[in-house]
């Protein structure tokens, strides 16, 4: 199939292509022949004004690292038979310390002095009163038969619980036992704490108890 040459595309392009590539070349070279000689203006730079510093830069001071201790030196057995033979240490007597006197002992710990009678806000008081605590007291057998009657008094210092710990015979009866039972049986009753300002303190209180042979009351 024959193309007409007028609508031939591709044939219309090469020709554009050729036409603008003359046409540019004879732009170039007219501009070229227009401007052929180009003079620069001559500028002077005035260095007068420039100081330049030389400053003095100080040597670095280089520490020198200290050398590593040496190794210690491995003994080497000698072969010299001028050396002297080993020295064996003789024994030496040992100090004898029983010579000395013993150092003296610790001074005593000074306890805490309770006066025996103390104005407190609140006494002790037995838990249950004289009663309960008359109950418990056994009537010594060699005071019955011997006839013993009467009253004992028994100091006790009660602790900040309540706990009867330490006893004093005030009043006694003899040697019929009645004092001894009176202290067993405090030891098994309980009291409430005396207070002072609201706190508990340890004090001395007197306790009664009374031996009567028609039977054991409160006094």
């Amino acid at each position: 199939m024959k193309l007409n040459p007028k609508v031939n595309l591709k044939l219309f392009s090469k020709k554009l292509f050729e036409w603008a590539l003359i046409i540019s070349l004879a732009l170039h070279i007219s501009l070229f022949l227009a401007f052929t000689e180009f003079e620069g203006s001559e500028h002077i730079i005035d260095d007068s004004s420039m100081i330049l510093e030389v400053e003095d830069i100080p040597e670095t001071e280089q520490f020198k690292k200290p050398p590593p201790p040496a190794s210690p030196a491995v003994p080497i057995e000698s072969e010299d038979e001028d050396l002297m033979d080993d020295i064996t240490i003789e024994d030496t007597e040992i100090f004898d310390f029983s010579n000395f006197d013993a150092p003296p002992p610790p001074p005593p710990i000074e306890e805490e002095e309770i006066p025996d009678f103390l104005p407190l806000a609140d006494q002790p008081k037995i838990i249950g009163g004289l009663a309960a605590l008359q109950k418990l007291v056994e009537y010594p057998i060699i005071a019955r038969k011997a006839g013993v009657e009467g009253l004992v008094t028994i100091g006790v210092l009660i602790d900040k619980e309540g706990f009867p710990v330490e006893f004093k015979v005030l009043k006694s009866l003899g040697q019929s036992g009645c004092d001894e039972a009176a202290i067993e049986a405090i030891k098994k009753i309980r009291f409430t704490p005396g207070k002072q300002r609201g706190k508990a303190i340890k004090c001395w209180v007197n306790i009664p108890v009374r031996y009567r042979l028609t039977g054991i009351g409160g006094s």
